[in-house]
């Protein structure tokens, strides 16, 4: 039992909220709604019932009073007057009989030739019998003692009840389509209304996630709110660590930079035949360096910032690098397919396009273009030269996991591996292949395109 126990509560412990407050309505739903209709329906009908057998006793005592017997003629006579044209006319569903265990009997005129059932009993009853035709009648009798006569009489009125079986009916209807509204509402009330606080939260938290929002909204319910501002200060502190992080890996690039120089001085100071080695390690170390605090500066996860224009965020830039490439006698072209915005850190992005067109105006001889595209929610970025390119074989060689795209064809080996980090960290692809130019033509795509 306890293993049973066990296992349901762990298969609905991750069931949804919308889930569990569904099922619980539809529950009371289909427990506490037909509860409560029978319990109308069948206190309307009691009382619709009540109501018609008043009517009807009401005309039982009249003809109560009314009625004699004659001993001469040994007859039973009714000598009031119902004032009702009902009773008059045949078979009309509205009936009275008097009788006797002695084959005494009187009867309205409408009864005409039939007799109803008789009962005894002492006290004033109502019953449903079938009448003349086979008519469904409400009957209300009693016995009575009359003098001279020995015997009891009994006394019998009874109408057509089908008016009352449709005012019940019509009721019942109603009743049981006001519960279904009711039972509708309340499912729409508890699952629509009763989450709407925790749909806003998520939304305000897609918001968050996609940069268009710095922290959830605290105007919610209590239980709610006290969640929501717990996150907050979960968020504001790693975005304290992030900027931390970065803020570190600049001032250790900076403060490692020094070291590094003087030691270079030192190196030259040595004999030509143990300075060689000496390089070679130094900017070994140099490259490590610099490419570890690139990515540890890199922000990464491109969904967590605002969107940002492209354009105006590679302006500056692009500026830049047109001034050196007129320095070096090299035409760079870019083009924006569109005002595209992208979920990507201002930084990440000079970073990336920066390499690219560094790596490409290092080695173009007189072309390098830049095309920037997006393509539903990915970003691409193009850059190719007319250099001398690398052939696809290489190419391949290079995008191979622990190569660095660039080692023969920069100087440091890094500006092209900066790029494949930040490429990894926001979960894009990039690509290495012969440009139409017959130089380098290197395609990345980044998933970050604002929505």
């Amino acid at each position: 039992m306890s293993r049973w126990a066990s296992n349901w509560k762990r298969r609905w412990s991750g069931r949804s909220i919308s889930l569990r407050l569904l099922l619980a309505v539809l529950l009371m739903i289909g427990i506490a709604l037909p509860v409560a209709g029978f319990l109308l329906a069948h206190h309307f009908r009691m009382a619709a019932t009540e109501a018609f057998d008043d009517r009807l006793e009401a005309t039982l005592n009249v003809i109560i009073a009314g009625v004699t017997f004659d001993p001469l003629s040994e007859q039973l006579r009714y000598e009031g007057a119902l004032g009702d044209p009902r009773f008059d006319q045949v078979f009309s569903g509205w009936y009275w009989q008097v009788t006797d265990k002695q084959a005494h009997t009187t009867t309205s005129r409408s009864l005409w030739d039939q007799r109803l059932p008789v009962t005894d009993s002492e006290q004033v009853s109502g019953r449903g019998v079938t009448g003349p035709r086979g008519q469904s009648l409400r009957v209300v009798e009693r016995d009575i003692y009359l003098a001279p006569l020995e015997e009891p009489l009994h006394i019998s009125v009874a109408a057509r009840n089908d008016e009352l079986k449709s005012d019940i009916g019509e009721f019942q209807r109603l009743l049981w389509l006001g519960l279904l509204g009711l039972g509708a509402l309340l499912l729409g009330l508890q699952v629509r209304w009763g989450l709407a606080p925790l749909r806003r939260m998520q939304a305000n938290l897609r918001d968050v996630e996609q940069g268009r929002a710095e922290q959830l909204a605290t105007d919610l319910p209590e239980e709610l709110a006290t969640l929501a501002a717990s996150m907050n200060a979960v968020l504001a502190r790693d975005q304290r660590l992030i900027e931390r992080g970065r803020h570190t890996a600049g001032n250790l690039a900076h403060a490692l930079k020094t070291p590094l120089s003087v030691m270079r001085l030192l190196v030259r100071q040595l004999p030509e035949a143990r300075r060689a080695a000496w390089d070679v390690e130094l900017t070994r170390v140099d490259s490590a360096v610099r490419h570890h605090l690139a990515r540890a500066s890199a922000a990464g996860e491109g969904v967590r910032f605002a969107p940002i224009q492209l354009h105006d965020a590679l302006a500056p830039l692009l500026n830049g690098l047109a001034r050196l490439a007129k320095r070096r006698h090299i035409n760079l072209h870019y083009a924006f397919e569109n005002a595209a915005r992208a979920h990507i850190d201002t930084q990440d992005i000079q970073e990336l396009v920066g390499n690219l067109l560094d790596n490409a105006l290092r080695w173009a001889q007189h072309e390098v273009y830049l095309q920037v595209q997006t393509i539903d929610q990915t970003l691409r970025l193009t850059v190719s030269d007319d250099g001398p390119g690398m052939t696809e074989k290489e190419c391949q060689e290079a995008i191979q996991r622990g190569r660095r795209l660039d080692e023969q064809r920069s100087q440091s080996g890094l500006g092209l591996a900066i790029v494949s980090e930040l490429v990894t960290l926001y979960h894009g692809q990039i690509c290495l292949q012969r440009a139409a130019t017959g130089g380098l033509k290197v395609v990345i795509e980044l998933p970050v395109v604002a929505r």
